[in-house]
């Protein structure tokens, strides 16, 4: 056995069975687990998202949303065990894979068309 062989075990072992089915332009809610101390909590994000990147495990998702008028964005890897849930809230119709341009974008001007399903 070599070592591609044995990452690409240890790897199939370390991801989720289900993940939830998104794409660049959904809303969705990622259910975060957050550690404060002992305790352990989950906090929800709710936003847009911006962009899906890399492959197998190391796949991460990037989503972007408003909070007090500044943008936030933030990246988690898809197979996390922080991750508890991924919630699909709106499906966006887009036309790119990545959506950076939302960056510069305020108010109406940052809305992603939803697609009718």
């Amino acid at each position: 056995m070599n070592a591609t062989e044995i990452i690409k075990n240890i790897e199939a072992e370390q991801m989720k069975a289900e993940v939830a089915e998104f794409h660049v332009g959904d809303t969705v809610k990622v259910y975060g687990k957050i550690k404060e101390g002992n305790r352990e909590r989950i906090q929800v994000f709710e936003g847009i998202v911006l962009k899906r990147q890399g492959g197998s495990s190391r796949e991460t998702f990037t989503v972007r949303k408003f909070s007090n008028g500044i943008g936030v964005e933030k990246t988690w890897p898809l197979h996390s065990p922080n991750v508890e849930k991924i919630e699909v809230v709106r499906y966006g119709k887009v036309r790119r894979a990545k959506l950076y341009y939302l960056r510069d974008r305020v108010g109406k001007a940052a809305k992603v068309k939803e697609k009718v399903r």
